[in-house]
Order: C-alpha cells, then sequence, then structure tokens
C-alpha cells in the first residue's frame, strides 16, 4: 500500500512548518509566491489530497451542493441521470462536488435526505423532480439557498427552472403542420386510475401550444382527435387504432412521450401502415434508445433535463449569497428532426 503523506511529511520535504503549510492549504495571502510554489510542488510530487473533513473545518465551506431527486421511479432513469450530469459538469467547472439522495416520493425520507445534507452543511441544495410537477417543501425555510429543477413551489417561494410545456406542444404540432398536414391526432398524458384527468403540468402545457400552433395555421381543433394514456403499452397501441378507426383518421399524430410513440409505430405497422407516408408521428422528451431505436428513426421534442440541472446549480452558485426574488425560469422544448415526419 503506498504512503499516505501528512501535513507534517509536506512541510519537512519543502523545508518550512506545518502551520505554512496549513495556510497554503487555504490560500493564505501572507504566504509568499516562492514558498506557496514550493509547497505545492512537493504536493504535486507525492500527489497529496488534504483532509476533507480537515480542511472544512479550517474553512467553514464544504464545497459541497446538494442534490435531492423526488421521484416515482428509480434514479436511473434517463430523465433523472440527464439532470443530474448536468448538474455535476456545471459543478465540477468550479471545483465542487456533488452529494446525491434519492427520496423517492416518500415524505419522511425526504425530510431526512434534507436533513443528512443541512448536517453535512452543503452551499446550496438542488431539488430536483423527474416529473414537472408542483412541490412541497418538508420544512417552511432554512438558512441554506435552494433552487428547485423540473418542479416549483406552490406559492412560488424558491427559485425554479422547468420545461416549457406550452413552447413543447406547439413545436411538436407545428413541425407537422409546416408538412401540410391538417388532421392531428394528439394522445396526450395520463388519466388517473379513477379515469378523471389529473392536474399535471405537461398535459395541461402541452394541449394549449397544440391548440395554439393549430389557430395560428387556421386549423379548427377537434376534441376526437385527442386521447389520454394510462402509459400502458397496450393502450398506447389501442389508442393509435381507435383513431386510425375513425371515419375521417388522422394523418399524423403527437404522441404525448416517446414511449407513447413506440405504442403508437407498432399499431400503425400492424395496420399496414407505413410512417412517415401513410401517417407522420411525433414524440416527446428524446430518449436516445427509442427516438434512434425504432424504424423509421423518431422526430421528436427535447426535454431539457440537462439544461435545467445546469441552469439550475449555476442559478445557485451565483446567487447563493444574495437576497434576489425568486426567478421562476422556463426552458425551451426544441424540435429533434429524424425520419417520421
Amino acid at each position: 500500500m503506498s504512503k499516505r503523506f501528512t501535513i507534517h511529511d509536506i512541510a519537512e520535504r519543502a523545508g518550512v512548518s506545518r502551520g505554512t503549510v496549513s495556510r497554503v492549504l487555504n490560500n493564505h495571502p501572507a504566504v509568499k509566491e516562492t514558498t506557496r510554489r514550493k509547497v505545492l510542488d512537493v504536493m504535486e510530487q507525492v500527489n497529496y489530497r488534504p483532509s476533507f473533513s480537515a480542511r472544512h473545518m479550517r474553512t467553514d465551506n464544504s464545497n459541497l451542493v446538494g442534490f435531492g431527486l423526488i421521484s416515482h421511479d428509480v434514479i436511473t432513469s434517463p430523465h433523472a441521470v440527464d439532470m443530474i450530469r448536468g448538474a455535476q459538469e456545471a459543478l465540477w467547472n468550479i471545483g465542487k462536488v456533488m452529494l446525491v439522495i434519492n427520496s423517492a416520493s416518500n415524505s419522511d425520507m425526504t425530510q431526512t435526505a434534507f436533513e443528512a445534507m443541512l448536517e453535512r452543511r452543503v452551499e446550496g441544495i438542488v431539488y430536483g423532480s423527474v416529473f414537472h410537477q408542483p412541490i412541497d417543501l418538508p420544512f417552511d425555510s432554512v438558512d441554506t439557498p435552494i433552487v428547485l429543477a423540473n418542479c416549483y413551489a406552490r406559492n412560488r417561494e424558491y427559485p425554479s427552472v422547468v420545461p416549457d410545456e406550452f413552447a413543447g406542444g406547439y413545436n411538436a404540432t407545428k413541425v407537422l403542420l409546416e408538412k401540410d398536414h391538417k388532421r392531428i391526432g394528439f394522445i396526450n398524458l395520463g388519466i388517473s386510475r379513477s379515469g378523471s384527468l389529473p392536474p399535471q403540468d405537461a398535459t395541461k402545457g402541452r394541449l394549449a401550444g397544440h391548440k395554439h400552433a393549430l389557430k395560428e395555421f387556421g386549423v379548427p381543433f377537434e376534441e376526437e382527435l385527442v386521447r389520454y394514456t394510462d402509459f400502458e403499452t397496450q393502450t398506447n397501441f389501442n389508442l393509435t387504432k381507435e383513431l386510425m378507426q375513425l371515419g375521417n383518421p388522422p394523418t399524423a399524430i403527437f404522441c404525448g412521450t416517446d414511449r407513447i410513440a413506440m405504442g403508437c409505430y407498432g399499431a400503425l405497422q400492424s395496420m399496414g401502415l407505413n410512417i412517415p407516408n401513410d401517417v407522420a408521428v411525433v414524440g416527446f422528451d428524446n430518449q436516445q434508445d427509442i427516438g434512434i431505436g425504432l424504424l423509421p428513426n423518431l422526430t421528436t421534442i427535447q426535454l431539457p433535463h440537462y439544461e435545467m440541472g445546469r441552469w439550475a446549480v449555476e442559478y445557485l452558485m451565483e446567487n447563493k449569497d444574495n437576497a434576489v426574488e425568486p426567478v421562476q425560469h422556463k426552458l425551451d422544448c426544441p424540435v429533434v428532426r429524424r425520419d417520421s415526419v
């Protein structure tokens, strides 16, 4: 096993006191540049890494940023991974480390996760959700700055970044309208077990964007062309067949997720219909394994999970010491053009 070097070893090799090594570690201005360089050279030669706990006690600065994730899915879902990656890369660029805790949808676990982060004196917390939704944080207020990603506080008390669902619905429909499609089916997000439509931001926002694009192109909105899925693969297959069995079927289908598009592809192909020559299809999410795995490759809308993670960290670090009005920021959901339109 290689030797673990201490401050005493560094001081001895550099010919300085342990106090001088400590001041170099803390970037103290009283250290002469020649001495600082000598100590740093020795540290580099022996690959010395200072103790995190000791440095934390000296500087009262953890260099940690907490990332809490609430989800009804596992933390390894593509959306969660992209959001964490965006946050981590932003932190890495400024020499900070991220502590990640997945609290699922369990409120007690969420409370415990926040307490664990605060006990480690993180400089800030990014609290993210796999699904775009309003949330209730498990406390009234804390001194540690917090930014919300893909979610928002009901009272808008904290800064947040979310996807612009309206723009996403608008962009998806516009792609089809620009190809002269006038009858566009829309398989929208979720109905509950009771059959009622939940107050989901993505559901409402994408439908509003869809309607706006139709109106802009002078195409009337028709309720019979809209369906709501319970996210089951067989349901997506069946809803597509329902749309295509209408007296005047759509020539294009906007699917509320890429997974919905998988069921849609299966139904259209089972009916002997060609994509995009007979029916064009647009998805939503840009899950790479689906978008490129489907043949023809799926034109879809990018959900900006990576960008939300990165924006949340950058905003947090820029404003953590300032009392600013909590901004509610929206990121665009652009078109990813492939071969299904």
